[in-house]
């Protein structure tokens, strides 16, 4: 019974401990009437072993590759792409008093959520591999999209609580990291991103014509049918990219997976601090303007329910074109500076979408924020090709988890500042109407009859303030992205052997390194030091010129 599962390479003293569970386990058809703790204990373990390395991580179709990531990814966006109208209407039908809070509120309890979790979920799928926690997160994500035809309240509610396992960036990422060698990494991130992009080109136009053709329903019936084949399709065709050799032999404990805790040890790290404060700087305004920028082009710059599906998809292809060349632009100008390139183009966008008032210029603030999209998979690259390979999970969970935080925050963030300059988005409420000049409103005495004057003399010169206010923001990142020490600067520590200081990851660590890897493991599990820290040792110089 215990043997069914085991499918990898176990040495002697392993071998030994699972025949004495085997005699035990005969032992117990014989036992009467007591069972001890211990036995129980042995055979509740054994029953564990075979669910993890049995029916659920041993199937798939060929092996773990970058391509069953981009459909897992493709697949689950594209079914949330549909609903992207849908749950404009909803929400304003919902909350018809308070659309821009309540909006604000759910995004952000799914965020600080996600910021809880990731850290646990990125550090438990290093231990359990990454196919369980694909299946997990995908099908959380999906739960609330069937709730939206049946009860909005419920629909939003567990929007909010789906925030728990809203991981499946980081796993993902853990996946590509297990499957590709280092110099592969960054452009198969820049896949990643691409189709993430590309599964949001048509998805928001076909479901706002399916909605006005045939109804909500069958958005929503679509929609959770695409998720279930995306569940279907881990369940069955993805293969586990994780080897049981490159999994750390040490347990997970909560210190490893406390997200405070695991705040205070990014400080000790330079590299990984300056990386962290880079995120939250510039995802903050990112969050933000995800979670009201196509109403904010409805309600502000006038567009229609068509023109903002058209918006998307135009944004959606220009960044597949741009993450597509993620990998050249790093060979050219190195990680660091293809994320400083990265946040230059979204401090333009942002600007542009805060100072812009003719539709041509949301238009070209577009095409700058499909440019910016290269931000994060440079970062996401970077961490990955300096962490080892038995802390993909846990580096992306971190990063994950950050981005999860200003989810939280940036629409809390932005509700506020439209508010205090009286920029009303809620869609059944018409927007104050706003003087063509200053000297329009000297005439009609407007200074002397409304106090609010002067914030409507801000948004008149600048019609969106909190895109502005983001856009600081993205300076102080790129601020203090310029210390983020270069490849082949950053300090490693002790100084190791090139060729033992890092091991290869998935399945390059195993086919490549394999005799290096079974001494390795062999002398953790004898000596009992060989405990697996929270945070990942960065690379030595000769791992970093494979960029």
């Amino acid at each position: 019974m215990v043997n069914c599962g085991l499918q990898h390479y176990v040495d002697t003293t392993e071998l030994m401990k699972l025949k004495k569970r085997k005699s035990l386990c005969a032992q117990c058809v014989n036992m009467p009437a007591k069972v001890s703790k211990k036995v129980v204990g042995m055979i509740v373990r054994s029953r564990k072993f075979i669910i993890k390395d049995g029916v659920i991580t041993s199937s798939g179709i060929g092996e773990a590759s970058v391509y069953h990531a981009l459909v897992v990814i493709f697949l689950e966006f594209f079914a949330w792409g549909l609903l992207t109208m849908p749950v404009i209407t909803v929400l304003n039908i919902t909350f018809p008093n308070h659309t821009f809070l309540m909006n604000g509120l759910i995004m952000g309890i799914k965020g600080i959520l996600s910021f809880l979790s990731a850290p646990l979920i990125g550090a438990l799928s290093d231990v359990w591999g990454r196919k369980f926690f694909l299946l997990i997160t995908v099908a959380f994500t999906s739960a609330p999209i069937p709730l939206m035809s049946i009860n909005t309240w419920w629909f939003f509610a567990m929007i909010s609580i789906s925030g728990v396992f809203a991981c499946t960036f980081s796993v993902v990422f853990a996946y590509v990291a297990d499957v590709t060698e280092e110099h592969q990494r960054s452009p198969a991130y820049g896949m990643v991103s691409a189709t993430f992009a590309a599964s949001m080109v048509i998805s928001p136009a076909l479901g706002d014509h399916i909605m006005k053709v045939y109804g909500e329903n069958l958005v929503v019936a679509l929609a959770t049918s695409i998720a279930v084949l995306d569940v279907f399709f881990i369940l069955v065709a993805v293969p586990e990219s994780l080897p049981e050799k490159a999994r750390p032999p040490a347990p997970i404990s909560w210190e490893q997976a406390d997200p405070f805790a695991y705040l205070g040890r990014v400080g000790k790290d330079h590299t990984i601090l300056m990386l962290c404060i880079t995120v939250f700087l510039s995802y903050l305004p990112e969050a933000g303007q995800y979670s009201c920028i196509f109403v904010y082009l409805t309600k502000v710059m006038g567009f229609t329910t068509l023109m903002v599906a058209i918006f998307i998809a135009v944004v959606g292809v220009l960044s597949v074109g741009a993450q597509s060349r993620l990998g050249p632009l790093i060979r050219a100008l190195g990680s660091k500076h293809t994320i400083m390139l990265g946040l230059l183009f979204e401090m333009l966008q942002l600007m542009w979408f805060g100072f812009g008032s003719q539709t041509w210029m949301m238009w070209a603030a577009g095409v700058l924020a499909a440019v910016s999209s290269i931000t994060y998979p440079a970062i996401s690259a970077f961490i990955s090709m300096h962490s080892d390979a038995d802390k993909q999970g846990l580096v992306q969970g971190m990063v994950t988890g950050m981005r999860g935080l200003c989810n939280g925050l940036g629409p809390a963030m932005f509700g506020v500042i439209f508010y205090l300059f009286r920029v009303d988005l809620n869609d059944n409420t018409p927007l104050p109407a706003r003087p063509s000049s200053l000297d329009e409103n000297n005439k009609t005495g407007t200074a002397t009859q409304h106090p609010d004057i002067i914030p409507q003399i801000v948004t008149q010169l600048v019609p969106g303030p909190p895109f502005v206010f983001g856009a600081l923001l993205v300076i102080c990142a790129l601020l203090v992205a310029a210390f983020i020490p270069d490849s082949n600067t950053i300090p490693t520590g002790p100084i190791h052997h090139s060729s033992t200081s890092r091991r290869p990851s998935g399945k390059y660590a195993y086919q490549k390194c394999l005799s290096l890897d079974v001494h390795y493991e062999g002398d953790k599990l004898g000596t009992g030091k060989g405990k697996i820290g929270p945070l990942s040792p960065l690379v030595d110089n000769c791992n970093s010129a494979a960029l």
